[in-house]
């Protein structure tokens, strides 16, 4: 069994833009602008140089900059992996993505048609917790209430406590950020 960590998680590759500047001796440097990465680098550099540097620019951004959003694909490739490791036996849904009408709730599902819901607020929140949050909505697809048999395969998922705690203090700095307004 793998830890939560190793869980596949993984996104279309973005859009990449090669801009080369000729005062540019010998540094390559990357940011992204909305969902297009920049890769800046000389003028110098071959053809067949540049998509070694380019992936080696993309490894360094994932690695560092968390601001990149999850897919819905790459949601529903989390529920796959979590219904493996926890509920091994449950049918997958049907579809899992992320919402931006959802401002009260972390996540929702329909039993009926097998759909699940999570707020887009917590694209950038760590993968424990939104795997926490994706457990939750697969566990009503087959127990569609918060009863004994609920909490206990909830129980099952070891970061639960600390995922729980993230969202309450993700829950009073937004409500505090709102109060201050």
């Amino acid at each position: 069994m793998t830890t939560d960590d190793q869980l596949p998680f993984d996104d279309a590759p973005p859009r990449v833009e090669v801009r080369r500047s000729k005062r540019r001796r010998r540094s390559v440097s990357a940011y992204r602008d909305g969902d297009t990465v920049i890769v800046l680098m000389p003028a110098s550099v071959t053809k067949k140089d540049e998509p070694a540097l380019v992936r080696e620019m993309l490894d360094r951004l994932e690695r560092t900059d968390p601001r990149a959003p999850r897919s819905d694909a790459a949601l529903l490739a989390r529920a796959e992996e979590l219904i493996a490791h926890y509920l091994p036996g449950l049918a997958p849904p049907a579809s899992v993505r992320w919402v931006s009408n959802q401002q009260q709730r972390w996540g929702s599902c329909t039993v009926g048609d097998r759909t699940i819901r999570i707020t887009d607020r917590l694209q950038h929140s760590p993968d424990f917790v939104i795997n926490c949050v994706l457990l939750h909505e697969l566990v009503h697809l087959q127990i569609p209430n918060h009863s004994q048999e609920f909490h206990a395969a909830m129980a099952r998922y070891p970061d639960l406590a600390r995922a729980e705690a993230y969202l309450e203090g993700f829950t009073d700095a937004t409500t505090a950020t709102r109060q201050s307004r």
